[in-house]
């Protein structure tokens, strides 16, 4: 397997204590259709900043929403996976994007408004946000990205990572195998999905795979998520998994990980894992709230969830 040789990325910059002060310059609806969620395409001008060409896609930005909680105390820090490659938004190294979903909750009888999200999903181009970062330092592209194929497992809004990842690769000649398998409970949460159902006509290293939970049901009438594309799409995923040359990406909502390590087990791909303590003969004694008690990403396996 070739070396994974991860880049040197500079933290913190900006900290809470002294952000910079940047402009939005669009922002824009990214579901497929009409959908009851609210996800937003947001991209920021960092012109003038020390955070031109030192952020890298696959960091978060941190986003400090202005006013105070109840309390007297100030609203939290937020962070937003960055969507735009490292080159820039549309190649312009100036411009850095996210993508945030507005978060709206029933907690008893009142109608809870997640405070950064609902600000940034308001925000009008030409107005200003206080930001910081970048933050993460493992969930990159290695250095020498093009010796690699790719698994990118997403759900949500953990898409944003790897629409920049996917315009870094393919925007440099990348020649190997990509895959994105997406999942989402309706196809109107379907994000980007022009941008990868284009990607999937036009080039044939390049495969986009869509669960969508309850909509469409397996033969047997279980639900499809993004763990279960592992065995629907087995007859083209196993052919990549084989290879000494493949790395994992997965990026979403907690617990979505548990699924794809157990499946990874039952179909035999103990490399992409570490195993922490001895498995069960039969792999389905062990329930997924436990799977982590036995395993824990490999190298070649790259985690983001929250």
């Amino acid at each position: 397997m070739s070396e994974i040789i991860l880049p040197e990325v500079e933290l913190n910059i900006y900290s809470k204590k002294n952000p910079v002060e940047v402009t939005v310059v669009e922002n824009y609806v990214v579901t497929k259709e009409s959908s009851p969620n609210y996800v937003r395409h947001i991209t920021f001008d960092i012109s003038g900043t020390d955070l031109v060409d030192r952020v890298r896609v696959g960091q978060s930005i941190g986003i400090l929403p202005p006013g105070v909680a109840d309390g007297g105390r100030e609203h939290k820090l937020r962070l937003y996976s960055v969507s735009s490659p490292t080159a820039g938004e549309k190649g312009e190294r100036h411009l850095i994007s996210t993508t945030v979903k507005r978060t709206i909750e029933e907690l008893g009888d009142k109608i809870y408004l997640g405070v950064a999200s609902n600000y940034l999903a308001d925000l009008k181009p030409g107005e200003k946000v206080n930001m910081t970062g970048p933050s993460g330092k493992r969930f990159l592209l290695p250095e020498n990205a093009s010796d690699f194929n790719y698994l990118f497992f997403a759900t949500g809004t953990g898409i944003a990572p790897f629409r920049g990842m996917i315009h870094e690769l393919f925007d440099n000649g990348y020649e190997k195998d990509c895959i994105l398998i997406f999942g989402c409970s309706y196809r109107t949460d379907l994000l980007y999905a022009d941008f990868f159902e284009k990607m999937d006509s036009a080039n044939s290293k390049f495969k986009y795979i869509t669960c969508i939970s309850r909509e469409d049901r397996r033969v047997d009438g279980s639900k499809r998520y993004v763990q279960t594309a592992l065995d629907d799409h087995k007859d083209v995923l196993a052919h990549i998994l084989a290879r000494d040359n493949t790395l994992i990406y997965i990026c979403g909502m907690k617990g979505m990980e548990t699924g794809i390590y157990l499946e990874l087990l039952r179909q035999g791909f103990y490399d992409y894992l570490e195993i922490k303590k001895e498995l069960p003969a039969d792999l389905n004694e062990i329930r997924l709230n436990e799977i982590k008690e036995y395993v824990k990403p490999g190298i070649r396996t790259f985690e983001e969830v929250y």
